[in-house]
């Protein structure tokens, strides 16, 4: 049998592990890894982070910090055709076409093209406007990041949030504009989420809940109620899009990233897979309703379980039944970590099994989260490492059905 050819587009976390575990199943594979970004794969949630602040210490930082910020790899040297600095414009059957004009003939193509930035849909302070995404989105920012500067981050999300952090422990003046009621509500839910809000106003943060932007005159931001916002630096933290454009024509169910089955297969698209932030499956830890999840272990655990199919599929057998990986996500504001498993979104009630949310960053806590009375998430804020694990170990099994199931 011919090498397969394996063509990945999207060389971030999800695409690099997806090569390792493809070619420690398939050492014959031709596996080639497209990237829009010039830079080597790199580790993305720091950006926001500790990234952030070491990037503000001048542009003689960003060696450094890169080379922390880059994965590191299992692959030796070769092992993997990459194209860097070059999008993918569609595909063809199984074919990738390329923004350089060249295509890749491809057995297998897998998507790991993963999230953009939305924008608002506003024109003007378009030299002080930044999104953090990328590297070089961090680069740019970082610049900005001056002491007694005036910052509005619109968008209380957990990178809005974390921005603002940052943001604050430089010593800039930041204001938070959300929608909503309190920042980051969709996924601690209300209880918590007003712990938060009570924690940055307590770093110095103007929270205006409940607000949204009108439009942008000179350095101010111009809110619904007519408010304005004197801003040197603008953030917009609105959340991602997926990045699917390039799949348009492929057949593939494109409705909020790539739906795939729990073999990580695309129904109506020629061997194509998915991974990572675009993928929407069912994951039976929860229920039967496919959702994209965007925590940083998604990746690793959708790569390798595509590779696994590809191996499996490319020698004549069946791929193991099942795909049910636990979801987690970290958060580090103030100094704090939130730490969280499971799926707290999907829950109907919030109960604090340890601390008390009065205290959020000073003490620590932990909420336990439930759906229709069965555990569902669970998170911690601060939390002692040993009472989470306990805690998590509770929650897997709760969440794990018996094997006879």
């Amino acid at each position: 049998m011919a090498a397969p050819r394996i063509t990945i587009v999207g060389a971030s976390l999800a695409g690099l592990r997806c090569a390792e575990a493809l070619l420690a199943a398939l050492p014959e594979a031709r596996v080639t890894l497209v990237g829009d970004e010039r830079h080597a794969p790199y580790n993305r949630p720091p950006l926001s982070k500790d990234a952030a602040e070491a990037l503000a210490a001048g542009p003689g930082a960003g060696p450094e910090v890169f080379e922390k910020l880059r994965l590191r790899s299992k692959l030796a040297p070769g092992a993997v055709t990459l194209r860097l600095g070059v999008a993918a414009e569609a595909l063809d059957g199984t074919d990738v076409r390329l923004s350089d004009g060249r295509r890749i003939g491809s057995d297998w193509v897998v998507a790991a093209t993963g999230l953009r930035p939305r924008r608002l849909p506003l024109t003007g302070a378009e030299d002080r406007r930044h999104v953090l995404r990328s590297y070089d989105d961090a680069l740019t920012l970082a610049a900005t990041l001056r002491t007694g500067a005036r910052m509005v981050v619109i968008g209380a999300g957990f990178i809005g949030c974390e921005i603002a952090a940052t943001a604050r422990k430089l010593g800039l003046h930041v204001t938070l504009v959300e929608p909503a009621p309190q920042p980051m509500l969709r996924a601690l839910g209300a209880r918590v989420a007003a712990a938060m809000a009570a924690l940055h106003r307590s770093h110095g943060v103007t929270l205006l809940s409940g607000r949204a932007v009108a439009g942008f005159d000179g350095a101010r931001v111009i809110l619904d109620d007519g408010q304005a916002l004197e801003a040197d630096v603008i953030v917009e933290a609105l959340g991602s899009q997926p990045n699917t454009g390039w799949l348009t024509d492929s057949g593939a169910d494109l409705s909020d990233g790539v739906l795939v089955d729990d073999r990580m297969l695309a129904p109506g698209a020629e061997n194509l897979l998915a991974v990572g932030d675009i993928a929407r499956f069912a994951n039976p830890l929860f229920d039967a309703v496919p959702r994209r999840t965007e925590h940083w272990c998604i990746p690793g655990q959708t790569a390798k379980r595509a590779a696994e199919t590809i191996a499996a599929l490319c020698t004549g057998q069946r791929p193991t039944p099942g795909f049910a990986p636990m979801p987690s996500f970290w958060s580090d504001q103030y100094g704090m970590r939130l730490q969280a498993f499971g799926a707290p979104a999907l829950a109907e009630t919030q109960t604090v099994i340890e601390g008390d949310l009065s205290q959020t960053g000073t003490a620590p806590v932990i909420v336990e989260y439930a759906r229709a009375g069965r555990p569902v998430g669970l998170i911690g804020l601060g939390a002692n490492p040993a009472a989470l694990a306990r805690h998590r170990a509770r929650l897997t099994a709760a969440l794990t059905p018996p094997v006879d199931a």
